[in-house]
């Protein structure tokens, strides 16, 4: 049975969320769409992977597995994020990693989708398309079906450092600049953590690839520098990676690349 969060009149009204209820896989299968299609390729393919989880949820760790075991094949193209979500946290757990705007953007993935409601564990494809995120089967065949399909910009990162508690570098876009920005990832390469509370009390669960910080840039020219804060939560000598986003207005990912970087 998937996850659904009991949402507040207050957080109806400030974040605009819809009610959650609960829905069950083939309900899922039903409710799974896919985006317009892009514009026409012409870079190299990528596939961008980015799980809706949270540690308050039962159904998540078996998600949280696939994912890092999609991470540890160690294909170049292939970008594994976990966005942890808050409206977990309310039964009596709160994960350290969560994010209330990280509910949001999963919130706005869904209302392109035409998906009645934000589910956890929720995976989506490239910003187009999405499914139950343990579905091993559907993992596999979205790999398989991205990796045939060209992208509309490529993106390169150089100069990489981290100094003064923030990652700078620079970046350069290829391919159709209009409507896109550019969104900037610190992924945390991995976290082990003790629950006490909650559906998953008295679990130890390993979470990789955990998004810790995230920006966006317009772009207005091919190339530019920026930088992103290292958050608190990140440990001295744990590993962390740099990943950066190309986007168009409709959330639909049309070039990716990273970095791993020294802290």
């Amino acid at each position: 049975m998937l996850k659904k969060s009991i949402i507040t009149t207050v957080l109806l009204v400030s974040l605009g969320f819809m009610a959650f209820s609960v829905i069950n896989d083939e309900t899922e299968n039903d409710t799974a769409s896919t985006s317009v299609e892009a514009e026409e390729g012409t870079y190299e393919p990528i596939v961008v992977l980015e799980l809706f989880t949270s540690q308050g949820c039962s159904s998540c760790p078996s998600a949280d597995a696939l994912l890092n075991k999609v991470k540890k094949q160690g294909k170049q193209n292939v970008f594994a994020l976990s966005y942890h979500v808050d409206y977990w946290n309310y039964i009596g757990w709160e994960d350290p990693f969560s994010k209330s705007i990280y509910a949001k953007k999963q919130r706005a993935y869904n209302i392109k989708f035409k998906n009645r409601s934000n589910y956890t564990p929720q995976l989506v494809v490239n910003g187009k398309e999405h499914f139950v995120g343990s579905s091993s089967s559907k993992m596999s065949q979205n790999i398989a079906k991205y990796e045939q399909r060209k992208t509309s910009n490529k993106v390169t990162v150089d100069g990489v450092k981290s100094a003064n508690g923030e990652v700078k570098f620079s970046y350069n876009i290829q391919g159709n600049l209009n409507d896109k920005l550019l969104r900037v990832v610190l992924v945390l390469d991995e976290r082990t953590t003790q629950v006490k509370r909650g559906e998953n009390r008295n679990r130890t669960l390993t979470n990789s690839n955990i998004v810790v910080a995230e920006d966006f840039v317009t772009v207005t020219e091919s190339k530019g520098a920026t930088s992103i804060k290292i958050p608190s939560q990140v440990r001295t000598n744990e590993k962390i990676r740099l990943m950066v986003f190309v986007e168009n207005d409709d959330y639909d990912i049309t070039g990716a690349t990273k970095s791993m970087v020294r802290i």
